[in-house]
């Protein structure tokens, strides 16, 4: 899908086609969409397809008066029971007439600008749009880490009372989502600090304070994955160690009653042989030996009480 949008008296507009000055939005383009954003522009096609491997790595590439910036951007993925967060590249090519976005789907970086929600947002400044675009982008990884701590806040509580391994398939789900987070935002990272020696970013004082915010968010976005990433692992590790501690009182008392219930087992045992026994004519031999075997199990389950086994 192909899209042309331009800022025409402060409003963003959707065009038919080309212009100079416009924002052209690429989301999983056909060939025949690269092909005519190609001939309208004069991009090489090969700007345009990093962007849509999902393997590729955050760089930076200038050619031919073109600027690629790839940059990883965060994404919710439906899992069934529980979203899932992950990253894509996301490719802004920069030209003298143009800013072109490459991602293989809708992202919420880029609706945040169709849907008019950022304030001093023009089409013609493409350099600071770029800034606005990367700005947008880590402040999306911290409203993402922040639902991913409330998250796992939610899960550690249904732990605590149900230790299933749903849970813990939960918090291996998070874990793996930041994961992917702090790889993505070391790669941007190193973007950023190239982008620092631009020309087009250097040009003007505002553009410059802009991407030192973008820096700012980027590394505290970094010190947050870090910092619930190894939360969640020793979450993950202590609710580990509880579910296996559980599990060996269970078996434990399991045990304990396998011990106590074989002493009347047993007596009954040698009463059922086909041969003499005591209390053989005896009336009550039967209320004889059910209570003596109660009176055993007793007598062994408050020994096992004692020595503090029970």
């Amino acid at each position: 899908m192909v899209k042309f949008y331009k800022t025409v008296n402060e409003e963003l507009i959707c065009c038919e086609a080309f212009e100079e000055g416009v924002w052209i939005s690429l989301v999983n383009p056909t060939e025949e969409e690269i092909g005519r954003v190609v001939e309208a522009t004069g991009i090489e096609a090969e700007m345009i397809r990093p962007a849509l491997d999902e393997e590729e790595r955050s760089h930076i590439e200038i050619e031919n008066g073109q600027t690629l910036i790839l940059v990883d951007v965060p994404i919710i993925e439906d899992a069934g029971s529980m979203n899932v967060y992950s990253t894509i590249p996301l490719g802004i090519i920069l030209t003298k007439n143009c800013l072109v976005t490459v991602c293989l789907k809708e992202t919420a970086v880029l609706s945040e600008f169709t849907k008019k929600r950022v304030k001093s947002f023009y089409t013609q400044y493409k350099s600071r749009f770029l800034l606005q675009i990367l700005f947008k982008n880590a402040t999306l990884y911290l409203n993402y880490l922040r639902q991913i701590e409330k998250l796992s806040n939610r899960i550690e509580n249904d732990l605590q009372k149900s230790m299933k391994n749903k849970e813990l398939t939960q918090l291996l789900q998070l874990e793996k989502s930041l994961v992917y987070f702090s790889t993505s935002l070391k790669s941007n990272e190193s973007v950023l600090e190239k982008l620092m020696k631009l020309e087009a970013i250097r040009k003007y004082e505002d553009d410059q304070e802009l991407l030192e915010d973008v820096i700012i968010e980027n590394k505290q976005a970094i010190e947050m994955t870090n910092i619930y990433s190894s939360i969640l692992s020793g979450t993950m590790d202590a609710f580990a160690s509880v579910i296996s501690n559980n599990l060996n009182i269970v078996m434990k008392s399991l045990t304990i009653v396998t011990i106590t219930l074989a002493v009347p087992s047993m007596i009954s045992g040698f009463f059922g042989m086909n041969v003499g026994i005591p209390f053989e004519n005896y009336p009550y031999a039967f209320y004889v030996i059910v209570g003596a075997s109660a009176l055993l199990s007793i007598l062994t389950t408050l020994a096992l009480m004692k020595k503090r086994l029970f």
